[in-house]
């Protein structure tokens, strides 16, 4: 189990650290790092699967600043170790990514707002001193330690938490487990419910109602709502684009005509 633990803290360190190291690149969603964790376990497919349910429970989590709702990059590596390493089921595991998101979170905003602080005065005492080699360095290694610390505690937490999670899964009793499966369900809900809250507007409500109806009524598959809802985006966008052509013609014009009734008045 050493070697999981390893593997899963290093996907994890590739994911949530390498999303900032060249800007926010975004591979710290869950469908990137399902995908990773499972790669490095030896079973892509399951972590593709994995990553992409919790996408659509964290989909409307948002960070902003030093209030983080919740830490899904963790909560998908844990998830998705438990069930290729322990044959956990997705429900079961979905059970488990939502406390170790959130408990995750407090540990981000422990080490953003409370740990790094130790690095501040020395780079702003190599800033005084206008020294870039300096500043780019210690700038570098604090990106090291910063995703390195939650790192070692996600491959710490796999470590110990293995066996614990496979004993708890074996005494758990069926009403239990179908109750797991229950919640389980509801949860990609939830996260579709948090990001459309977050969306909701007068004008957009109808093409929410328009995919509801293709799918509850119509029984399409996704993808071709997907394929459908970009014809939608395509032909607003040239209607826009004529509108705002109209609208610029109409201002050179009247432009026109008033110098021209100003040169006649002169």
């Amino acid at each position: 189990m050493i070697k999981e633990a390893i593997l899963a803290g290093l996907a994890y360190f590739i994911c949530y650290g390498g999303n900032w190291l060249l800007g926010q690149s975004m591979i710290e969603r869950p469908i990137i790092v399902g995908a990773v964790t499972g790669l490095l376990m030896g079973d892509l497919s399951a972590g593709i699967i994995m990553g992409a349910a919790l996408e659509a429970v964290f989909m409307g989590s948002v960070n902003i600043g030093g209030a983080i709702s919740a830490e899904p990059a963790s909560a998908t590596v844990f998830a998705t170790t438990f069930s290729i390493i322990l044959n956990v089921n997705k429900d079961s595991a979905f059970a488990l990514a939502i406390p170790i998101g959130v408990v995750a979170a407090f540990v981000m905003i422990f080490v953003n707002n409370v740990f790094m602080n130790i690095f501040a005065p020395p780079f702003d005492r190599l800033a005084a001193k206008g020294s870039i080699k300096g500043v780019t360095s210690i700038h570098y290694f604090m990106w090291f330690v910063k995703y390195l610390i939650p790192a070692i505690i996600v491959s710490v937490g796999i470590y110990l938490g293995a066996e614990p999670v496979q004993s708890l899964m074996d005494s758990i009793p069926d009403v239990l487990t179908r109750a797991f499966q229950a919640v389980g369900g509801f949860l990609p809900a939830v996260g579709f419910a948090i990001l459309t809250k977050m969306l909701w507007s007068k004008e957009l409500s109808i093409f929410f109602f328009l995919g509801f109806i293709l799918v509850a009524y119509l029984k399409l598959p996704l993808i071709a709502v997907a394929v459908l809802g970009g014809i939608i985006v395509v032909a607003v966008a040239m209607r826009d684009k004529e509108i705002f052509a109209l609208k610029n013609t109409s201002m050179s014009n009247n432009n026109v005509d008033l110098s021209d009734e100003e040169d006649f008045f002169k």
